[in-house]
């Protein structure tokens, strides 16, 4: 695989083209997490008041973040990718030109993780008007950093998916029998150590699981050793979900 710097082209085209939809996405982007954010930071946390010491919404803010941002990286991945390459036969064009298919993809999924900083970005502008602050302005900077690796991450694994989807319909698949259980056995809402064993165990398999612990551990500023094994997975998975996903996608598009 070869990339260059035309990278760079693709991420900025689509930059263009998004500032026609800018204030729909926003709005977009913060429907969702937003409801979570008041249905359970604030309903929910009003009966259970103080958890591990401090207001739930500490508790839940750096999940709803991170599950922001995967759900607008896969999503813009997914939905978007297919768009442009099935329906605006925008990747032909841009393979035609010196842009590669590598360059195209990988510029794709650079745009789709830059979707989900802003969506995880609005979401702690938020939560900060709420009152609900990181630990430090050093740790806004490493969740910033974590939001966009967490958006490669979920970018790419959406182009695997991508790369083998005849339709849309195909999406439901990945959207129910993955991102939905991740966002509800990932340690978002509440901890995993109540779970049962084989649960415990089934959700270090999702990659959410993982990103959310770092994203807690730096909201709150409560570091452990395990950190070092949530990032060994997400460094190892992103690695090689980048690789296949390009892999792959180059293959549906050069035939």
């Amino acid at each position: 695989m070869t990339f260059s710097y035309r990278i760079a082209y693709v991420f900025w085209r689509n930059m263009i083209s998004y500032k026609r939809f800018i204030l729909t996405t926003f709005l977009a982007s913060l429907i969702q997490p937003l409801f979570y954010l008041v249905t359970f930071g604030i309903g929910m946390g009003a009966y259970i008041g103080y958890f591990g010491g401090k207001p739930y919404l500490y508790f839940l803010v750096p999940g709803v973040l991170t599950t922001s941002v995967m759900m607008t990286a896969s999503f813009e991945c997914m939905y978007g990718t297919f768009v442009k390459m099935v329906h605006e036969k925008l990747y032909d064009s841009l393979i035609a030109t010196p842009v590669s298919a590598e360059d195209a993809i990988a510029g794709d999924v650079a745009w789709g993780a830059f979707r989900g900083l802003v969506s995880g970005s609005l979401m702690m502008i938020v939560a900060i008007f709420m009152g609900i602050l990181p630990v430090s302005p050093a740790s806004v900077l490493l969740l910033v950093l974590l939001m966009v690796i967490v958006g490669v991450l979920f970018g790419s694994l959406a182009m695997v998916v991508t790369s083998f989807a005849p339709n849309f319909d195909f999406f439901n698949y990945y959207s129910e029998l993955v991102i939905t259980p991740m966002l509800f056995f990932s340690g978002v809402f509440f901890p995993l150590d109540k779970f049962p064993g084989w649960m415990k165990t089934l959700s270090q398999f999702m990659p959410l699981t993982h990103a959310v612990a770092i994203a807690r551990a730096i909201f709150n500023g409560t570091y452990t050793r395990s950190l070092v094994f949530n990032f060994l997975v997400i460094f190892i998975l992103e690695t090689a979900a980048f690789l296949i996903g390009v892999k792959l996608m180059k293959k549906r598009l050069i035939k």
